[in-house]
């Protein structure tokens, strides 16, 4: 069975089976599974000596830039609140991405001024001189045309190109052995992200009709990438983003593992770190229907968020 399919019979699976599902909802306990962090992966590793800090030092920054800038918190808890989630958890997201994969400015001022940078600019999300939007018209994502939703449109076209072109030969053209949004959504370099949410113009793609419909922005539209990465650079926008990709985790790992985890923020940093909630999901549903309840695992980067909790709550 192919690996697509798989994660589908998984899915319905579980909507009969599984911890919670029959009697209830299972509540994920708080805290960290692991006693000790997480093996960090090396790229973070280097990326950090390169700057010549330390992750102490960095996770220090970005406590301190919210310690110290009300307007940012007070905007978190707002747009938490609009998405019907814990303001924390957009805090772990913060600290998380900020700690391992970037260093903070020290003042949201900053992340404007970058983000003012970037608009205006003329460049388009594509490969080899092909577009997005002319890749994804070839037949073999037809399947993906009646996907109901931005989220399942450009969930499908991922499981495309990891099944049928990603490390492959299709008619005569060799394709990339990586993630598809590193290949045709990262124009600068692969494997960046941007802003104070750190989003991947996928996820944003992804996301865009979650927040239309919640924070009233403009959909977002592979054509138009100058806008894309406007959304993501922007801090007002970008925390809209954070908001509903941390609501999509918590809603995956409910409808599809039959797991609450909106009470442990560790692990919504580690799904907003890693991606693929639905796949995650689905795959931890799979595992739970021998009886055995197996939990969801915070990775190093969730893993720093549970173990700091309580001064980051302080924050708020």
């Amino acid at each position: 069975m192919r690996l697509t399919a798989c994660f589908l019979v998984i899915a319905t699976l579980c909507l009969s089976a599984g911890p919670g599902t029959a009697t209830g909802i299972t509540v994920v306990p708080e805290g960290n599974r692991h006693i000790e962090q997480p093996k960090i992966p090396g790229a973070s590793v280097r990326r950090t000596k390169a700057g010549r800090t330390s992750f102490d030092a960095k996770y220090e920054k970005v406590r301190d830039l919210l310690a110290s800038d009300r307007q940012l918190v007070g905007k978190i808890k707002s747009v938490a609140s609009a998405y019907g989630i814990a303001p924390i958890h957009m805090v772990g997201a913060i600290v998380g991405e900020h700690t391992y994969n970037v260093d903070a400015y020290d003042r949201l001022q900053s992340y404007y001024v970058k983000a003012a940078a970037y608009a205006g600019n003329s460049f388009q999300f594509g490969h080899d001189g092909e577009s997005v939007a002319e890749f994804v018209a070839r037949p073999q994502f037809a399947a993906c045309t009646g996907k109901n939703g931005s989220y399942a449109l450009w969930s499908c076209r991922e499981r495309v190109w990891d099944s049928e072109f990603r490390g492959r030969s299709v008619g005569g053209q060799s394709f990339p052995d990586n993630r598809f949004s590193a290949v045709f959504f990262q124009p600068f370099f692969a494997g960046q992200t941007f802003g104070l949410g750190q989003i991947n113009p996928l996820t944003a793609l992804m996301l865009t009709d979650m927040v239309s419909r919640v924070s009233g922005y403009e959909r977002l539209d592979e054509n138009n990438a100058a806008a894309v990465y406007e959304a993501i650079m922007d801090p007002d926008v970008s925390l809209a983003y954070m908001a509903a990709s941390i609501r999509h985790s918590i809603d995956a790992y409910r409808s599809i593992a039959g797991m609450d985890i909106s009470d442990n923020p560790g692990l919504t940093a580690t799904l907003y770190n890693v991606g693929n909630p639905d796949q995650r999901a689905a795959v931890l549903a799979a595992k739970n229907q021998v009886g055995e309840v197996h939990w969801p695992e915070e990775n190093y980067y969730g893993w720093l968020v549970n173990d700091k909790l309580a001064e980051l709550e302080s924050l708020l």
